[in-house]
C-alpha cells in the first residue's frame, strides 16, 4: 500500500495540480487530503471544484470550521474570503466532510485524533513551533492506536516512530509555506522555501515509510494574486516561505 497524503491547501490550486502531477508521476494507491482546503486569498471556489471531482479521502480542518461559521464579518481575512467565494453545493460538500476517517490504513486527522487546532508534533516555546519531547507526543496520540497516523495543521513536514511502531506523519503544506499562527499563543511557521510539500507512506515488511516531497510550481503568480487581493503576508510566503524580514 502506497499513500500519497496531502494538507493544508488552502486554495492554492496551482500548488495542488503540481503536486498531484508529482504523485501521477510516482504513484500511489490512495490520495488522502487532510483538511484546511479552501481559506486563504486564492482560488478558493476553483479548488473546491477541483477536490469534488477527485472524490478523495478528505477531512475538515479548523479553517472548515470556521470557514463555515454563521457570523462571516467575525472571520478572519482567510476565511472570509473563502466564505463569501464558495457556492452553496460547495458549502454543503464541506458541511459533509467528517472530522477524522480512516482510509489507506491509516487514521486521518487534522491536527491530533481529539483536536483540530491543537499541535501534535511540535510545541510552541518563544513563539516558534519546535519539535515536541517523545514522551508529550505519546500522550497526545492516547487513545488512538492507529499503526499509521496522518495528520496536518501546522504546516511542519514531519515525520515520529513511536514505541510500538507507531508511525505519525506530517506531510506540511501545499499551499503555503509560512504564517503567523494565533491558537494557543501567537507564533510563527517558516519553512523558508515557497515549494508545495506532501508526503508517500508506503508499508513495507518492516512497517511504514515515509517520504517527505517538495515540488516546485508557479508560485508566483499566486503571489501576484494574494497581493490583488491586499494580503501582501501571504504574497512574501508564497514567494519565500518566510513572513518576516
Amino acid at each position: 500500500m502506497r499513500v500519497a497524503a496531502v494538507s493544508d491547501i488552502h486554495g492554492n490550486l496551482s500548488a495542488l495540480d503540481a503536486v498531484l502531477d508529482d504523485i501521477g508521476r510516482r504513484g500511489a494507491d490512495v490520495i488522502v487530503n487532510l483538511g484546511d482546503l479552501l481559506s486563504g486569498p486564492l482560488l478558493p471556489r476553483e479548488t473546491a471544484d477541483r477536490l469534488m471531482a477527485l472524490e478523495l479521502p478528505t477531512i475538515q480542518g479548523n479553517h472548515e470550521r470556521q470557514l463555515l461559521a454563521p457570523d462571516v464579518e467575525a472571520m478572519g481575512a482567510s476565511d472570509r474570503y473563502a466564505a463569501e467565494s464558495v457556492t452553496a453545493a460547495q458549502r454543503e460538500w464541506l458541511a459533509a466532510l467528517p472530522q477524522t476517517l480512516w482510509a489507506g490504513g491509516a487514521f486521518l486527522c487534522h491536527a491530533t485524533p481529539t483536536s483540530d487546532v491543537e499541535c501534535f508534533l511540535e510545541d510552541i516555546c518563544e513563539g516558534e513551533l519546535v519539535p515536541a519531547p517523545l514522551a508529550r507526543i505519546v500522550e497526545r496520540v492516547k487513545p488512538c492506536v492507529a499503526p499509521l497516523i496522518l495528520c496536518g495543521h501546522t504546516h511542519i513536514p514531519r515525520v515520529a516512530y513511536l514505541p510500538g511502531g507507531q508511525v505519525i506523519v506530517n506531510p506540511g503544506s501545499v499551499g503555503i509555506q509560512a504564517y503567523f499562527g494565533h491558537h494557543p499563543i501567537p507564533h510563527t511557521v517558516e519553512l523558508g522555501s515557497p515549494h508545495a510539500r506532501y508526503a508517500l507512506v508506503e508499508q513495507r515488511a518492516g512497517g511504514w515509510v515515509a517520504e517527505l516531497i517538495a515540488v516546485p510550481y508557479d508560485w508566483e503568480s499566486m503571489a501576484q494574486l494574494a497581493e490583488q487581493r491586499d494580503q501582501p503576508d501571504w504574497a512574501r510566503a508564497l514567494r519565500s516561505g518566510y513572513v518576516r524580514d
